[in-house]
């Protein structure tokens, strides 16, 4: 079983984060199979549109523990992971297709920045998104310092990205993160029913339409990307990082302990 899984149905492709029992947190396998997603679905001539979702509760948890904890002690892993974040954030934003986030649950660090990287955003009434990736002592490197003050404004992003506070479906409209609040037993439906509408429309226009939008993307990252990556990047073996994953692990294994007992 891949821990992410294309579904083409007819011109649309369903991009799926399939680590459901793992609330779609990052595998290594999910995290390279998102750097290069993108590239795939560009040279893909029959797609015209991308519903992006995550199978089970949660649209993804974003970070893997175990994952943070060999980040902090193997510096070629870490420059690896650096670097498919950056193919991430840049694949989605030079995706030609339209891609639409289908956020079905819980969207937090690198899952928030998925949503906040595609084109339109359904969001499930009972879904949230959050960006904690200071409360865990990492900057906010791989999306959010990138896109989110576009979104949002500065003062408003700053405050989202150093709190690390929820946003609900709702608030998230309000704040023009998401499009729309979808109910949940219809956000697929009207996910793929929207991409339909996409894929029905000119291609061409579509795309220089969407690239020229993302002119202001491409504006920003050429600014901001690399010092944000190369800044999350020393903060991922900084000691305070370190210290808060420890702390973390530790009272995980504690309630398990005291689960079993």
């Amino acid at each position: 079983m891949t821990d992410l899984v294309v579904t083409a149905v007819g011109p649309v492709r369903l991009v799926e984060l399939n680590r459901p029992e793992q609330l779609n947190a990052m595998s290594e396998e999910l995290h390279s199979g998102l750097a290069s997603v993108w590239d795939e679905l560009a040279a893909d001539p029959d797609a015209r549109a991308v519903v992006l979702t995550g199978r089970g509760r949660a649209f993804s948890a974003g970070g893997n523990f175990d994952i943070m904890t060999r980040v902090q002690r193997e510096r070629a892993f870490r420059e690896r992971n650096v670097d498919e974040a950056r193919r991430i954030i840049t694949g989605m934003v030079r995706c030609p297709l339209p891609v639409i986030a289908a956020v079905n649950g819980p969207a937090v660090g690198l899952g928030c920045s998925l949503a906040l990287l595609s084109d339109l955003v359904l969001i499930a009434d009972d879904a949230h998104v959050a960006d904690p990736h200071i409360q865990v002592g990492l900057v906010a490197g791989d999306g959010g310092a990138l896109v989110l003050p576009l979104l949002v404004g500065l003062t408003r992003a700053k405050e989202l990205l150093f709190l690390g506070d929820r946003v609900n479906a709702e608030d998230a409209v309000r704040l023009g993160i998401a499009n729309r609040v979808v109910p949940k037993d219809k956000l697929m439906d009207e996910a793929m029913d929207l991409a339909g509408r996409l894929a029905a429309l000119p291609t061409q226009a579509l795309r220089e339409t969407k690239r020229a939008v993302n002119l202001h993307l491409e504006q920003a990252m050429a600014g901001v990307l690399e010092p944000a990556l190369l800044a999350e990047r020393d903060s991922m073996h900084h000691p305070d990082h370190i210290a808060v994953v420890e702390k973390i692990i530790a009272a995980r294994r504690g309630r398990r302990s005291a689960e079993k007992g």
